[in-house]
């Protein structure tokens, strides 16, 4: 079980990055606070001070085709929010 899938990278979660050190991050559902914080510790060698996770519930969607519409859901996901100590930094893109 990979426990971390994607670093969430939006204009808000970026925003808050900068402001207060926290980092936001889609992980597996079943993962806790403890091993999100030990995945991250492991992943980008920083200190996780405190770590906040929150379930995204799933969606109703509709989609305009042709001939009907098509209705469907998005999926559920748990996003977690880590911060880490002061003076410390994450960067997403030294991969790129």
């Amino acid at each position: 079980m990979e426990i971390l899938k994607k670093p969430l990278i939006t204009e808000k979660a970026s925003a808050l990055s900068e402001k207060s050190g926290k980092y936001t991050f889609l992980v597996e559902k079943k993962a806790n606070k403890v091993e999100i914080k030990k995945a991250v510790e492991k992943m980008y060698g920083v200190n996780v001070e405190e770590v906040n996770t929150l379930i995204i519930a799933s969606k109703p969607k509709n989609r305009n085709t042709k001939t009907r519409v098509i209705s469907g859901r998005k999926g559920s996901y748990k996003k977690a929010i880590v911060k880490v100590a002061a003076g410390e930094t994450i960067d997403f893109y030294n991969e790129i």
